[in-house]
């Protein structure tokens, strides 16, 4: 693990994923920009070995509307973890996934969906079948959504994530 505490690491990710959006004049630039880099500078620093709490955390922090480029960073983490651990972080990340921006949302499955093993995401599957009722349909919404018009229509990714009907 890059860095040596993991819960001051993820308060820090998440309190700087709050990027200052356009308009809001209750920051100033340079605070803005402080944040922005260092939101960057913190998501540079996983190197995909901290395992699947660490990929929930990438995407929790997914929650600015505009990122302006910095979720291009946590993007690229997430891409460094082998994939079974970006499925249990996924899974672990299902409420974030029905929270965060839907455009955001549909970047991390397309993700899971070039990057993950059939074998993974077949866990995935599996591992959602266990979900509380609610988030598991919530989730099987969110890919039906994204696979009609979204991250997840293209040949390489619609039909990948396969989620029991209830």
């Amino acid at each position: 693990m890059p860095f040596g505490d993991f819960d001051a690491w993820r308060q820090e990710l998440l309190a700087t994923g709050d990027l200052v959006q356009d308009g809001d004049t209750s920051v100033s630039d340079d605070e803005a920009g402080r944040r922005y880099d260092r939101y960057v500078a913190l998501a540079d620093m996983v190197d995909g070995t901290e395992g699947p709490r660490t990929v929930r955390t990438l995407i929790a922090s997914l929650h600015a509307e505009e990122d302006y480029g910095a979720h291009q960073a946590v993007y690229g983490a997430l891409q460094r973890f082998p994939s079974r651990d970006l499925v249990s972080g996924t899974v672990l990340a299902a409420a974030d996934l029905l929270n965060i921006p839907r455009d955001h949302s549909g970047q991390v499955l397309q993700l899971l969906t070039l990057l993950a093993s059939a074998d993974d995401l077949r866990t995935f599957t599996a591992a959602c079948d266990r979900l509380a009722l609610e988030l598991r349909a919530g989730l099987r919404d969110l890919i039906a959504d994204h696979e009609a018009d979204g991250w997840l229509a293209d040949e390489r990714s619609l039909g990948r994530l396969q989620l029991a009907q209830d």
